[in-house]
């Protein structure tokens, strides 16, 4: 299927590994211009073909500034902002966590969403097709218990879109949330490592347990994704926008 992204001006943050990596591959190959920003030298690199990156932190607002002065550069405008970057965060009853675990959770999978967007908003009003999304996750519309950091930032993310919906819809800016549920890769498997530790229990029964209460028994793939998100930024989704949208195989809780 022709999205119609060739040309496409793309940011992802956190874009060189992972979901972050699918998403911006899977624009590169619709014919986009991709920029990314990770703090993953080694695997800044290494990006395949189309995409170019440079290291920045989004929890620090001077380094986010200048990578945003230097994408907005390098493509001559936006067209689309995917908020992908966010950390883990601790694994722990409330009363243990350390409160700078806290923190950094919150400053990158929160604060840094509103440190990018809020420089690249003016250039998105200038866009024909203009589009945020922000990755969110299933921990955003349900509880999960023992991992209260990485679900408040979760919430806020979704609080963050909607409004945001509301605030630039009038400018033709489309503002959606992507709630993915248990996703294949490293990233997965160390939570259910660390909930499984924390729990006195095996992987293995932990893993069950979180698949008990899905519909669909397999682990979402970073390039289902990124499926839906090159359709939001398409404009095949130009009416979609304030959703909150769950890819997750209909997982009614975390545990």
């Amino acid at each position: 299927m022709d999205l119609g992204l060739d040309g496409h001006r793309v940011i992802v943050t956190a874009g060189a590994a992972g979901i972050g990596l699918a998403i911006a591959r899977g624009f590169a190959v619709e014919g986009a211009r991709v920029v990314v920003c990770d703090l993953d030298t080694a695997a800044l690199d290494t990006l395949p073909d189309g995409i170019t990156g440079r290291v920045c932190d989004v929890s620090d607002r001077d380094g986010v500034a200048g990578f945003m002065d230097w994408a907005l550069d390098q493509l001559g405008g936006l067209d689309c902002l995917v908020n992908n970057a966010g950390v883990a965060g601790p694994t722990g009853a409330l009363q243990d966590i350390a409160p700078e675990d806290w923190d950094t959770c919150l400053s990158v999978g929160l604060t840094g969403q509103f440190n990018v967007t809020r420089l690249a908003v003016d250039a998105l009003k200038s866009s024909d097709n203009a589009s945020i999304i922000n990755l969110s996750s299933l921990a955003g519309r349900v509880g999960f218990a023992l991992r209260t950091p990485y679900a408040a930032a979760k919430w806020g993310v979704i609080g963050f879109t909607k409004s945001l919906a509301l605030e630039l819809g009038p400018s033709g800016v489309r503002v959606n949330a992507i709630l993915p549920g248990l996703v294949a890769g490293d990233r997965q498997r160390r939570v259910l490592e660390a909930k499984a530790q924390a729990q006195g229990q095996s992987f293995t029964d932990v893993e069950a347990r979180a698949f008990s209460f899905t519909s669909i028994k397999e682990y979402v793939t970073a390039d289902q994704i990124a499926d839906q998100i090159l359709l939001l930024a398409s404009h095949r989704g130009r009416t979609v926008s304030g959703q909150a949208i769950s890819v997750c195989g209909d997982t009614g809780m975390l545990a």
